[in-house]
């Protein structure tokens, strides 16, 4: 009997949809066979639980009988969550691409009953309008080409799976030159009034802003260094950041950073984090030490599952309005705040009675002030954003994806690890580094397998699919960035060692002959293609995070067949990245570190002395490696200045440990 069987699905995403009128099959062996039995096409739906349109295009068409039936009747229907399988996902919207559309979610494809794809798009409304078809009429006119005109189908059946079958670039020797050239380039498309890429809408693009900041310290280039701190900070003002109750949106839909996709992603507030203090090292600006502390407030309060793990994302919408629980209006804010302090909460946070976006007001600091606020005014407005995260509480809540994903959990480990290296204040360094270390425990705990496999992802006690490449990339970057704050040799040597481990799982299971690694393992089985690739998306490409593993092992332990791995690596892509520098950032990245990397080996002495030291232990060059040791028979504090050509003598002052940086940089 044909029936929805997302009931027992361990996402968030597809239980959205567990009581869709919709015949919906999860992805699998099963939804496969019932394609191939009846012969009929299959309606791919991928998406995830905070995507706004996604939303839409359910409550327009999935939840509606009359398209329900007419999807049932043609079609067998797949739901995927993108979040959980980003194989599938990179797969189809590779074939979108080819079909020339731009991509997004939902992705909405049409395949064989073989799973091959032949035509596809993103969201379709449910009524005709802006010159776009209706769900309904897209429906019909697909059955009808699959029904009676299979040269059309087959024309773009083969055309497609060329190109998803279509052969690595070749690769050629290693240019380092790339980073510098790529990064210049890249700073031209930026905004240099507003920051961030021109235009709208905008995403913090972290891999691209990372590229241009690296590129201002290999090339001396104060000017790029600060085109990274000031996008930075006009993103840290702007409406995209929760300045209630800390935190990154996914995007800002206009160019001045003011009206957020209001979704909030753990991946991007992990960059966001590691982005916070390189700016802050760079400029010494509280502001990005007040944002890192903000945002790892939101993550424990908000996203900290009881067991340990950090949940995925926060929906955009609550009680179906986007944005609703974030935005005010002017006559809320009156009733809640102290009388003495409402115009000057005005004034900062650009309340106006009309609002600023349809009718309310989302709260900004992007406005330039008159004269610089006192430390009395600034504790008022304090004050008056804790009385608004006081009554927002009392608000419905957006939905939480509360399904913790292995690589976004193992990104924000390794930030967190970066802000304890750079924060002064104790408590927080104590926050920082005991929320890193029970996110990973979490992970050894309830994410790896008794042959030492790891899973991609988990929901309340239920795995999800075997882990990706990109998993044990990021967790092994994470296990090395836990150990460069571990004092204690034996539990930092323990720690080298998973991360050792992990590398040789990855290169065990997912090498490809080229170099680098394949997205998924050698077991995985249930995809047309077994993708490979250099691309980024929100997050790093997998490969180029690979890359900087690989480089971060060499780094701490000078074992050389890890560098070498990393340079068969970054050179297997080379014609990617020539093709492409944008998408390829993140593997530009790794390169960066893989030819300009410096290394602070920073040794303390019983009494910990740390003053000397804290130079080496901050740096706002992404290219800058620093680990801490405690010798017990250490006579004073130390550190070493390294480089793929050596190391300093020892040096135990702030000045000769500066002297030392400026000599080889």
């Amino acid at each position: 009997m044909p029936e929805n069987r997302l009931k027992n699905a361990s996402s968030p995403y597809l239980l959205q949809h567990k009581n869709n009128p919709v015949h919906w099959w999860e992805w699998g062996p099963e939804a496969m066979a019932e394609a191939k039995r009846t012969g009929k096409p299959i309606l791919l739906s991928v998406g995830y639980s905070a995507c706004h349109w996604c939303h839409v295009m359910a409550h327009e068409s999935f939840e509606d009988d009359e398209t329900a039936e007419l999807m049932n009747d043609l079609y067998i229907n797949i739901k995927v969550d993108r979040e959980e399988r980003p194989d599938v996902d990179l797969v189809y919207m590779r074939a979108l691409h080819a079909l020339g559309e731009q991509g997004g979610w939902p992705l909405t494809m049409f395949l064989t009953s073989e799973a091959e794809p032949v035509w596809g798009g993103t969201y379709f409304p449910k009524e005709a309008r802006y010159g776009r078809p209706s769900f309904k009429q897209v429906l019909g006119a697909v059955a009808n080409t699959f029904a009676n005109d299979q040269d059309t189908i087959e024309t773009n059946r083969q055309s497609l799976l060329m190109v998803l079958n279509e052969r690595p670039k070749q690769p050629s020797t290693i240019d380092q030159g790339l980073v510098s050239v790529a990064g210049e380039r890249l700073s031209s498309m930026i905004d240099r009034e507003l920051g961030g890429i021109r235009g709208a809408p905008k995403f913090p693009q972290a891999s691209v802003m990372e590229l241009i900041l690296r590129t201002g310290y290999r090339e001396h280039n104060k000017d790029l260094v600060d085109l990274h701190a000031e996008s930075l900070r006009m993103m840290s003002q702007g409406g995209i950041y929760d300045h209630v109750g800390g935190g990154l949106a996914r995007y800002s839909v206009d160019e001045n950073w003011l009206v957020p996709h209001f979704e909030k992603m753990l991946y991007d507030n992990a960059q966001y984090i590691d982005h916070l203090c390189w700016a802050y090292c760079h400029t010494q600006d509280p502001l990005f030490i007040r944002r890192l502390s903000e945002t790892v407030d939101w993550i424990e309060r908000e996203m900290v599952l009881p067991e340990g793990g950090v949940s995925a994302a926060l929906d955009a919408d609550s009680e179906g309005v986007e944005g609703k629980f974030y935005v005010w209006t002017d006559e809320e804010l009156s009733n809640l705040l102290p009388e003495n302090s409402i115009e000057l909460f005005r004034a900062v946070y650009d309340v106006q009675p009309q609002g600023n976006w349809e009718g309310t007001t989302i709260l900004n600091r992007s406005r330039p002030l008159p004269r610089p606020l006192t430390e009395e005014e600034e504790g008022q407005l304090s004050a008056c954003l804790a009385l608004l995260l006081e009554e927002r509480v009392k608000r419905i809540r957006p939905h939480r994806d509360d399904k913790v994903l292995l690589d976004w959990n193992a990104m924000l480990i390794s930030a967190l690890a970066h802000g304890y290296q750079i924060v002064s204040r104790e408590s927080l360094k104590s926050q920082l580094r005991t929320l890193a270390h029970r996110i990973f425990k979490f992970i050894e705990t309830h994410m790896s397998e008794t042959d030492g496999s790891m899973i991609h992802s988990i929901r309340e006690g239920v795995k999800g699919p075997a882990a990706f490449a990109g998993d044990y990339a990021h967790l092994a970057r994470a296990a090395l960035a836990l150990a460069r704050i571990e004092d204690d040799p034996e539990n930092k040597s323990a720690l080298i060692g998973k991360a050792k481990a992990l590398l040789d799982q990855l290169d065990a299971r997912y090498a490809h002959p080229q170099g680098g690694y394949y997205m998924t393992s050698e077991s995985a089985d249930d995809l047309l293609v077994r993708p490979y690739h250099a691309m980024d998306e929100a997050i790093p490409n997998y490969n180029a995070v690979a890359a900087n593993a690989l480089v971060e092992y060499w780094m701490q332990t000078d074992d050389a067949a890890y560098r070498e791995r990393a340079d068969q690596l970054i050179a297997s892509f080379t014609g990617e990245i020539r093709a492409n520098i944008f998408g390829t950032a993140a593997l530009l990245n790794a390169l960066d570190t893989r030819t300009r990397f410096k290394k602070a080996e920073i040794t303390l002495s019983p009494d910990r002395e740390t003053e000397q030291v804290s130079v080496a232990w901050k740096s706002g060059d992404p290219a800058w490696l620093a680990t801490v040791t405690t010798k017990p028979d250490a006579a004073a504090s130390e550190v070493l200045i390294c480089s793929e050509n050596g190391c300093s003598v020892p040096l135990f002052t702030a000045e000769a440990i500066e002297e030392e940086i400026q000599r080889i940089s």
